[in-house]
């Protein structure tokens, strides 16, 4: 008899699409290895497939190195101008500021690494590729004298493709001030260390990023002043595998260290007590 008997309904799926937000993602550059953004930066935005070291901010840069609590930035109000009158100049130095912030290529911070106090200056390459214009070499120069006044080490972390075309000779004379600020810093016996990013070139490279104490480049940095392709139609000839990376550089002995992010605070902090005979900060311990 039908009313004894239960008719079955076919069971309908579930279609319900869950939405996962767009910047969970994150896809390295260099092996196109794909995985969640909390894995990157939990390995300081190097990707943990290949181990490159991806682009941060400068920032990211002043947060890794110095101690929690510790940090006082400084100069703020310098802002570029435009003393050369160059086409759309203030037009590239508003977009820049929209989307890199108002600190122009420079961060310049103050506070302690491991317990030890230091002037920081930090290059942005997200502020019009990190030029080195009027402004960054100012703010450095301003570092420099304030480690000057306070008995302070110096640090600077580069990252340009080099001087500022848009500031003609005023740009190029930032590397002539800052090498000089650096000079007195070499008299005075006070430690500046160096750290190269990628990229370090032109200006930049040609100046303070290799005038440092103790040079410090992160791998697989593009460390050089002018580009392989034009060195290569220059020389005629082929150039070594790797040339102008930070590997090639400490084999000939251009830098003195290639540093994993994730052991940078611990080796500048260990280049500081060594290099200034302070001891670490009472409580440290080696990680």
């Amino acid at each position: 008899m039908a009313w004894f008997r239960k008719e079955k309904k076919p069971r309908q799926p579930q279609r319900d699409r869950l939405e996962i937000p767009p910047d969970v993602w994150e896809k390295c550059e260099a092996c196109g290895h794909t995985d969640i953004r909390e894995k990157f930066v939990r390995n300081f935005n190097v990707c943990p497939n290949c181990d490159y070291h991806r682009r941060i901010r400068a920032v990211d840069y002043s947060n890794l190195l110095l101690d929690d609590g510790t940090t006082e930035e400084l100069e703020m109000s310098i802002r570029s101008t435009d003393p050369l009158g160059f086409p759309e100049y203030p037009a590239r130095i508003k977009k820049a500021t929209a989307n890199a912030g108002d600190g122009d290529a420079l961060l310049a911070v103050a506070g302690t690494i491991e317990g030890l106090p230091a002037s920081l200056g930090v290059m942005d390459f997200a502020f019009m590729g990190g030029s080195m214009g009027s402004v960054v070499g100012e703010k450095i120069a301003r570092l420099g004298q304030r480690s000057l006044e306070r008995k302070h080490p110096l640090i600077v972390i580069c990252a340009s493709g080099g001087a500022r075309m848009q500031e003609g000779v005023l740009s190029l004379m930032q590397m002539a001030k800052v090498s000089a600020v650096l000079a007195q810093l070499a008299e005075r016996r006070l430690p500046y260390i160096a750290i190269l990013t990628n990229p370090t070139t032109g200006g930049v490279s040609a100046s303070y990023a290799m005038l440092g104490d103790a040079i410090i480049a992160e791998p697989g940095a593009v460390i050089g002043f002018a580009g392989p392709r034009v060195i290569k139609q220059t020389l005629g000839q082929d150039l070594p595998e790797g040339f102008q990376t930070a590997e090639f550089l400490l084999d000939h002995g251009m830098v003195d260290q290639v540093v994993h992010r994730r052991d940078l605070k611990h080796t500048v902090g260990q280049l500081l007590r060594h290099m200034s005979g302070r001891p670490a900060a009472s409580g440290w311990t080696s990680p």
